[in-house]
């Protein structure tokens, strides 16, 4: 298992020097400067290769840009409106750019109109520490009473709108403003930001779209650039919901096992994959993880490892972002699952046996509370949380058999 680290560009408050200190092997990066839809040229991607090669003295890492996380999909395409097929060429373009530049492993989503969701970004644990969480109360008196999205009566039961508007009317109006700069924060270095009326409109257009036409159109995507990616030796994979459960009155279409199991056989190619998030999956209760990963391995192309704890047994509830080995997944049976996944891949001779993984969020500790680093990506939270999961690995490998 390759151990990488997810690197937001120059502008990072972790450096690459920083990086190699934590023992990484490979880097994970995008170029979210570039507005989604747009080519990633050659000569975007070199600058940000160079840029992860070489120390703040000059002088050379040794670390390589191995995935892409995440080359996004467009709204247009998500909805097959307006610019989506030029967004598709686009698409092609940016992976022959990507594969022409060494690169193999593109991560993306599929999540309409935000990505991760949460309603706080620095929750206070009892350690000191501080986390992102998700409160489903705070996020029904965000869609009730702030957003006021019509059709959000209908998302909730009585008792969670009571909550919901018991908590609204006690929030300051900086709490409000917080709140809604939390929901709405999206992918951390993405080129746009929403605002709540952007949100609003984005909905609007979504009204029309169900689940089976979303995972349709997700096909439709896939059907029109996986023969290029198995041309050029690409592994694409899909990314989870975040929560994975529906929010917003929008469809969800990568929650489940059923889901991912939907994907790879609707389009059945080695270059169509899964990004097996622990912690996005792991928020839902009945995701067995290590279960995942023995029957869907062999289209596992990256793996997020994070855990999260479910403060209720509901099936959308309540959670916040764990210790790496602490939380709801038993993440020493993921790695195992992972392990004898790789074991099977390289006795079948199989040239991507190993599988990327990377340390996903982190609580922040230490001098990470002065970094201001992006949320959830903490230098020295993460850096814990990779020297955990590289202790499962060593414990592990040497005695993992096909």
């Amino acid at each position: 298992m390759k151990q990488t680290w997810r690197w937001f560009g120059p502008r990072d408050m972790v450096s690459i020097d920083d990086t190699l200190q934590a023992g990484v092997q490979g880097i994970v990066s995008a170029l979210h400067h570039i507005p989604t839809g747009a080519v990633w040229t050659p000569e975007d991607i070199a600058q940000r290769q160079r840029e992860i090669a070489t120390m703040k003295d000059g002088s050379a890492s040794g670390l390589a840009w191995d995935v892409v996380e995440s080359l996004p999909v467009s709204e247009d395409i998500k909805k097959q409106q307006g610019n989506w097929r030029a967004h598709v060429a686009n698409y092609i373009t940016s992976m022959k750019n990507l594969a022409a530049a060494g690169i193999e492993v593109i991560c993306y989503n599929f999540m309409p109109v935000l990505d991760w969701t949460r309603t706080d970004l620095a929750w206070p644990l009892p350690t000191g520490a501080t986390c992102m969480r998700f409160d489903l109360a705070d996020f029904a008196a965000f869609d009730l009473h702030i957003l006021a999205r019509p059709g959000a009566v209908d998302d909730f039961d009585a008792t969670l709108k009571e909550e919901a508007a018991r908590r609204f009317a006690a929030m300051s109006e900086a709490r409000k403003v917080q709140l809604a700069e939390n929901v709405v924060f999206g992918l951390p270095g993405a080129a746009e930001n929403f605002s709540l009326e952007d949100v609003r409109a984005h909905l609007a257009e979504y009204d029309c779209i169900s689940e089976d036409r979303l995972r349709q159109n997700l096909l439709d995507f896939l059907t029109e650039i996986i023969p290029t990616a198995e041309r050029l030796g690409l592994r694409l994979c899909c990314h989870p919901d975040d929560p994975p459960v529906p929010l917003l009155g929008l469809p969800r279409i990568m929650s489940t096992e059923a889901h991912y199991k939907a994907l790879v056989d609707g389009v059945d190619s080695p270059a169509n994959g899964i990004t097996l998030c622990s912690g996005s999956l792991g928020a839902r209760p009945d995701n067995d993880l290590p279960g995942m990963m023995e029957r869907l391995g062999d289209r596992v192309h990256f793996l997020h490892l994070r855990n999260v704890t479910r403060e209720t047994d509901d099936l959308r509830g309540s959670f916040h972002e764990a210790e790496h080995l602490g939380g709801d997944t038993d993440m020493v049976a993921l790695i195992e699952a992972a392990l004898r996944e790789e074991a099977r891949r390289r006795a079948a001779g199989r040239a991507d046996w190993s599988i990327p993984f990377r340390p996903d969020h982190g609580q922040d500790i230490l001098d990470d509370h002065g970094r201001k680093a992006q949320p959830g990506y903490p230098l020295i939270g993460r850096l814990k949380g990779l020297a955990e999961l590289r202790g499962i690995v060593a414990a592990l490998e040497p005695r993992v058999r096909v």
